[in-house]
């Protein structure tokens, strides 16, 4: 069943890479024609994995600074979407860095990234849930010997992209295509924090994956392995997916709340065309 998107909230990165790729402005006017007009686009669609949970993602996964920015700025919400900006600004002079590691296997052209990962000792736990098997997909499968590559924290920033923007004024990932089958990956390790403030103010153009300080890369499968942040090993992070908390670990912002996955290791694969979206027309 094709999926219509019309933006109508503070990022919109969904629609605003639909439009923007046939040079429309992203506006619910243009989204809506699209939708009337009926031309359809495959998507990918990662699958994300811990235990018997699986959550389902079409935009982006992020941890550390990016998923901080969204989440934590919901208290400015009434500022509308200056909130964004307005917490960006505080967060890099206050920078948080997170202990963690990444595994992943890079697409090909991209092996060079990271360094060997060695998967012996660990298993995947599969779906064993009835109701799941017989009555809605679970997911690709998942092997450890998939996740070939690492990157040892700690980390500013991790941010897994599926389509080219996260919001309508961030080009997050510019290489990202709607169903290649693969996931671009926008690592921060360390950066002055001059130079990342810089950064974030590139985002609506795309340049900062050129910075040194930013590896960008694409990748089929991924692993996430929280930590908790490098100067307080008391507090952990947020994971944001698709725009909503899907973790929150101890010390964080309403870490009271209850959410769908613990913030702990965290499996990411990705099924190419697996979605059909409403499009302006055919786009690679």
């Amino acid at each position: 069943m094709p999926l219509g998107v019309v933006p109508a909230g503070t990022g919109n990165g969904m629609a605003k890479s639909l439009l923007d790729a046939v040079g429309l402005s992203c506006t619910a006017s243009n989204a809506t024609l699209a939708i009337i007009r009926g031309q359809k686009q495959s998507l990918d669609v990662a699958t994300i994995s811990q235990g018997q949970n699986r959550f389902f993602s079409v935009l982006m996964l992020a941890w550390g600074l990016i998923a901080d920015i969204d989440i934590e700025s919901e208290k400015y919400r009434w500022m509308g979407s200056a909130r964004i900006d307005y917490y960006a600004i505080q967060r890099i002079f206050r920078l948080r860095r997170y202990n963690g590691c990444i595994k992943f296997l890079a697409a090909p052209g991209y092996e060079t990234f990271g360094e060997p990962a060695d998967p012996k000792g660990e298993t995947i736990s599969e779906v064993k849930s009835s109701l799941v098997q017989h009555k809605a997909y679970c997911g690709p499968a998942l092997q450890m010997k998939d996740f070939n590559r690492k990157i040892e924290g700690p980390f500013v920033s991790v941010w897994l992209h599926n389509v080219p923007w996260g919001g309508e004024d961030a080009l997050a990932a510019p290489d990202a295509k709607f169903s290649d089958g693969y996931l671009d990956l926008v690592v921060i390790k360390d950066c002055p924090k001059l130079t990342l403030l810089s950064l974030m103010t590139e985002l609506n153009k795309g340049s900062h994956v050129k910075s040194p300080h930013v590896l960008y890369f694409k990748v089929k499968a991924f692993v996430l392995e929280p930590g908790t942040q490098l100067d307080d090993g008391s507090k952990e992070g947020i994971i944001d997916v698709d725009g909503e908390v899907l973790a929150r670990g101890k010390g964080t912002y309403k870490s009271n709340y209850k959410t769908l996955m613990t913030y702990d290791k965290l499996y990411i694969k990705v099924d190419q065309g697996l979605a059909t979206v409403f499009s302006p027309s055919i786009i690679s």
